[in-house]
């Protein structure tokens, strides 16, 4: 490609590792640890446990790739050069169509713990907001982000702080079993997964990287390792101030820990943290969509245009302002915060095509091992949530593969 279309590599393994992070301790570690203790009970912290091993198998799978694959559009580029072209838009549909109800929902996230009366109205601003940081340049987005992580680190620290330095924590409440069985299990995985997937971020953005046969598999790995420690100290005092079953029962588990725990003065700092989170969460989101947006655009799948590179900025400013647009859009009119499951069940499905890629990059037992173990996670994980949430993933899939085979049969006639 012309330097004119290429993005600029500003990133290091810092700013690598922090976007990282603020993709993963976003919004979800707020809200997904009630659903997932509902789903498997005093399984909650195996469900962890599993939820990071499939994590690691993939950021392992994504690292390999990105050092060979330097470009914006991670899984996207990693199927269609090693799988063929339907995996890589397969994967590419199921994460620009599935994340962009993401980035609605985290802005509506946002207004809501802005301002409830006017979440929508909110919810637009923080879009418009983001969208302009990314349009002046990855390195921007990167500063912001340095920002949001600090604060929602300080955060979770006061929350785990509070909790186990209280009089009510009790580690009894930490005895795992299995009292809602395997497929509660399983369950749970599935959802706290879908809080770790944000270590793709990194490798979406593989064409802004310096060195990146170096800096990503660095970066990623130490994201996500970050990440697990954060989870598991999160996890682990709140259940030990409400368990499983309190836990289950919470609206808004962090907010209820601290109340339980006797510090109610750190409500609303939780609140406020909460809103944060999800600021940056939706920051990372409009990152990677865009950057995939632009990959697809440039291989025709999407309309060309899209495909523009900013003279001065050097960033894919038409698919950043059509996402953008978009987002908006969706946001202002619907509540989609209560109807994204498919998002779970379409990035298991992104990083299973990330896997096959993987195991394609050697014939060696050991180095296929990982690949084949993430890729059996992903399918078990995807089809082990909600009935809901596996029919709307695979419609969304569905009319992605009529959309490819229509496309298929124009240039035929053509």
């Amino acid at each position: 490609m012309t330097q004119q279309t290429e993005l600029r590599r500003t990133l290091g393994v810092f700013d690598a590792v922090v976007i990282g992070l603020g993709s993963m301790v976003g919004a979800g570690i707020f809200a997904a640890l009630g659903p997932a203790a509902r789903a498997g009970g005093s399984g909650l912290l195996i469900g962890l446990a599993l939820a990071a091993v499939v994590a690691y198998c993939n950021a392992t799978a994504s690292a390999r790739l990105a050092a060979r694959y330097p470009a914006s559009g991670g899984t996207y580029v990693y199927g269609r050069e090693r799988l063929g072209e339907f995996w890589g838009y397969l994967a590419g549909w199921a994460f620009v169509v599935g994340k962009t109800a993401s980035c609605a929902a985290m802005a509506l996230t946002v207004g809501a713990y802005v301002r409830p009366g006017q979440a929508h109205a909110v919810a637009v601003g923080a879009v418009v907001l983001l969208t302009a940081v990314n349009y002046l340049g990855v390195q921007k987005s990167a500063w912001l982000t340095r920002g949001i992580v600090a604060v929602v680190l300080a955060v979770l620290a006061a929350v785990v702080v509070a909790c186990l330095g209280s009089g009510a924590s009790d580690a009894t409440r930490l005895d795992v079993g299995l009292s809602d069985g395997a497929g509660g299990v399983l369950q749970a995985a599935g959802l706290l997964f879908f809080a770790f997937a944000g270590y793709a971020r990194i490798a979406t953005l593989g064409e802004e990287v310096r060195d990146p046969a170096r800096t990503i598999p660095r970066a990623i790995p130490l994201a996500l390792g970050i990440a697990l420690c954060v989870y598991a100290a999160v996890a682990v005092a709140v259940l030990s101030v409400l368990g499983a079953e309190g836990l289950a029962g919470a609206t808004a588990p962090l907010t209820d820990a601290v109340r339980a725990a006797g510090a109610p003065g750190l409500v609303p700092v939780v609140r406020a943290g909460a809103a944060v989170a999800a600021l940056g969460s939706l920051l990372a989101l409009v990152l990677g969509v865009s950057r995939t947006t632009l990959a697809m655009a440039r291989d025709g799948h999407l309309p060309g245009v899209l495909a523009a590179v900013h003279p001065r900025f050097r960033v894919p400013h038409r698919a950043e302002l059509a996402v953008g647009t978009v987002v908006a859009a969706v946001a202002a009119t619907a509540d989609v915060r209560g109807a994204i499951g498919f998002s779970s069940f379409g990035v298991l499905v992104y990083y299973a095509v990330a896997n096959a890629s993987a195991w394609t990059l050697s014939s060696s037992v050991p180095a296929r091992a990982l690949p084949l173990l993430g890729g059996i996670g992903c399918v078990t994980l995807a089809f082990a949530l909600p009935v809901t949430s596996v029919v709307a993933g695979a419609l969304v899939l569905a009319v992605g593969v009529v959309a490819y085979g229509v496309r298929g049969w124009v240039r035929g006639r053509t």
